[in-house]
């Protein structure tokens, strides 16, 4: 189900309107009958970032997803996850760990980011595309700002639904049974690279979000020394050592008094987290050398990260242990996944 938010009582830096945001809530469904799939990517969207390669990827078709729009909701109160893209990627580019984690049974809240995300397309038709990153820390940390209360203002409108009400601006009609469906006392968020520092951003400033995750992402704002007295969870590649080499890890890892965990994941790069590591083998070399999927296995990167992802938030939403010790690295199933520190 896709949501279009509007947020009146901010104004978005970049376009001077109101903010505005679009989310993709994915949840078990009852029944998927003689119902549409949504596209990983929406038209407007796809002809965007097709159009970012200039041309490379024209002849290729992208991914189907398992969503069925506007499905039927499952009977049953579940808990919920908010979900940040990186710089430049969509909110659906983390498909293939979303619908896994519904299937497991959790609400996952997908946001784009507008002018800071990839292509955000609106029902009106709109396309808005990422501005050009500024490289300073002033400009990232304040990025990361808009990003976090993105994310506020997204759990403030779930509230909404969870109550029966409906927020979605063009008041398309709700899925049967959402009502009393979302767990609100059990939330936690995960993002990659730019949304992973969303994600810690995020629960410095609300504590309604009970755990986090960060996948490969530099951290920014006052979370990086005051840390969080909650569950949270870092992931590295092979590529980089978070907790040597980025300036902005070590002082968070310090000030982290909760439950915390780095972990590694094998022979990968940045984007091996996404889809995109299942989509590189696909296309034209020269622009597979810029995605930055890494050399693991696109089977293994995405069972690796779908079921560290499940293990941290079972563990901290739902109580379950760890028994196969994959948070310890020590996963005979998941040799990709490494301990760093603990």
């Amino acid at each position: 189900m896709e949501l279009h938010l509007v947020d009146p009582s901010r104004t978005d830096p970049w376009s001077g309107r109101s903010r505005e945001v679009m989310v993709t809530v994915t949840y078990p469904a009852a029944d998927v009958r003689d119902r549409a799939m949504l596209p990983w990517l929406p038209s407007g969207a796809e002809r965007a970032l097709k159009a970012r390669f200039g041309g490379a990827v024209d002849g290729y078709a992208f991914p189907q997803t398992h969503s069925a729009d506007r499905a039927p909701v499952r009977p049953g109160r579940r808990p919920v996850l908010l979900h940040s893209p990186g710089y430049t990627s969509d909110r659906t580019f983390n498909t293939l760990v979303v619908e896994q984690l519904a299937s497991w049974g959790y609400v996952v809240v997908a946001v784009d980011h507008p002018y800071d995300s990839g292509e955000v397309e609106f029902p009106d038709g709109r396309v808005v595309v990422n501005r050009p990153d500024d490289a300073s820390h002033e400009a990232r940390t304040a990025a990361v700002a808009v990003r976090a209360a993105d994310l506020r203002f997204v759990l403030d409108q779930l509230t909404v639904l969870e109550r029966g009400g409906n927020p979605d601006a063009e008041r398309r009609p709700l899925p049967r049974g959402l009502r009393g469906a979302l767990d609100l006392t059990r939330v936690g968020a995960f993002g990659h690279s730019r949304g992973g520092a969303a994600s810690a951003a995020l629960m410095y400033l609300d504590r309604r979000v009970r755990a986090g995750i960060d996948l490969d992402g530099a951290l920014y704002g006052p979370v990086v020394e005051r840390g969080l007295d909650r569950p949270f969870l870092l992931m590295d590649t092979a590529v980089h050592d978070g907790l040597n080499e980025d300036s902005t890890w070590p002082p968070f890892w310090a000030h982290l008094s909760g439950w915390r965990r780095c972990l590694r994941l094998a022979d990968a790069d940045h984007n091996s987290f996404t889809d995109v590591v299942a989509v590189a083998p696909q296309v034209p070399e020269p622009v597979r050398e810029t995605l930055q999927a890494g050399t693991i296995s696109p089977d293994r990167a995405v069972a690796a990260v779908r079921a560290t992802v499940r293990a941290f938030f079972d563990l901290q939403l739902r109580g379950r242990p760890d028994t196969g010790h994959l948070l310890w690295g020590s996963a005979a199933r998941y040799p990709e996944i490494e301990y760093i520190a603990g």
